[in-house]
């Protein structure tokens, strides 16, 4: 069964739970790509090998072209997150679950930011599922272990994974060009990060805009009176709507994010850039084949850190690593919390 945009254009203007829940998650798309996506493209500005506008309006198109392209081959992500809970089969009630959970995400997002605790989308997205499914369930029944547990794979792909790559590729290269003029490796690797971040911003959006077409695409099945997404087909305009949100969201900027990951944690030279952005590219595509979800910021600055262990340990912001683990510590459990509470509130308002 594939939804036509006409149909569901009707069912949002029939369904007002529907049009928040289509609101809410095109917003936390958008603010995916202004804030998560500069990360893709933060080594290929520290290095100098593009201009900040230039190389966020490079990371707009491949976002789009990532999310448009690997749905269309592989849309294993987005099972995975339609599949990760069980909403029961009151339609009705789960599409109020499904908004309340995404509110969740929006209110997370504000008071993490208040009390300056690390948050990442991908977390959110998932605690906020598990906790309206747990509400709605009346209890743990509402989680689907066999898909939760990839969640775990995720975080030591993107942690453990991550940094042995970035680690591995520089010290590929370093060995490979030991010798070679400095100049002219410094040319080469100028236009091989370039090509490199490039790849990064369409696993970006091959992984992260996939978890949030199996949000809209849930919301989709429980207007239609379906608990779940078997047999629906992924159509085309949900695909582009998805992308380009999350391209005009790149395209707003996130100079600060540029810095942070860029600079602060390690200072990189080009060939190191390219080795942490070859090393991203590659735990990405290795999750998104597998259907496994995970932070493309987490494996990112992993990858970053393993580059920087190649020259020295001390080289390494040890900072960002507990940033990380103050993440999954408060997010998991902390929208989690608030989504049950609210998937309670809403389905007693409602």
């Amino acid at each position: 069964m594939e939804i036509s945009f006409l149909s569901f254009w009707k069912e949002i203007s029939a369904s007002p739970v529907l049009a928040v829940t289509v609101l809410l998650t095109l917003g936390v798309i958008f603010v995916n790509g202004w804030t998560d996506a500069p990360n893709a493209i933060a080594t290929c500005i520290t290095t100098r090998c593009m201009g900040v506008r230039s190389a966020i309006w490079m990371s707009a198109v491949f976002n789009f072209l990532g999310v448009f392209v690997m749905t269309q081959i592989n849309s294993s992500v987005v099972s995975t997150i339609s599949n990760m809970v069980d909403f029961g089969n009151n339609t009705q009630e789960a599409l109020i679950a499904l908004c309340a959970a995404l509110l969740s995400i929006v209110i997370y997002s504000v008071a993490a930011s208040f009390f300056g605790i690390p948050t990442s989308e991908s977390h959110s997205l998932i605690a906020g599922l598990s906790g309206a499914a747990i509400a709605i369930q009346q209890g743990i029944g509402g989680i689907n272990g066999s898909e939760w547990v990839k969640v775990l794979y995720g975080l030591v792909l993107s942690l453990a994974l991550g940094f042995l790559s970035g680690w591995m590729i520089c010290k590929i290269i370093t060995w490979i060009c030991y010798g070679l003029d400095r100049v002219k490796a410094n040319h080469f690797f100028a236009g091989a990060q370039i090509a490199s971040a490039a790849g990064m911003s369409f696993m970006h959006g091959a992984q992260d805009g996939q978890k949030f077409i199996g949000v809209l695409f849930l919301g989709l099945a429980f207007s239609n009176g379906q608990n779940s997404v078997s047999g629906m087909q992924i159509p085309v305009w949900m695909m582009l709507l998805c992308s380009i949100v999350m391209a005009l969201g790149t395209s707003v900027g996130g100079e600060k994010i540029i810095k942070s990951v860029g600079m602060d944690m390690v200072k990189l030279e080009r060939y190191q850039g390219f080795s942490a952005d070859m090393a991203g590219v590659f735990c990405l595509l290795l999750s998104s084949l597998f259907g496994i979800p995970v932070s493309t910021t987490h494996t990112k600055t992993s990858a970053i850190m393993g580059v920087g262990a190649v020259k020295r340990i001390s080289a390494i912001n040890f900072g960002v690593v507990k940033d990380m683990m103050l993440t999954w510590i408060f997010t998991f459990p902390g929208c989690g919390l608030i989504s049950f509470v609210m998937a309670k509130l809403f389905m007693f308002i409602f």
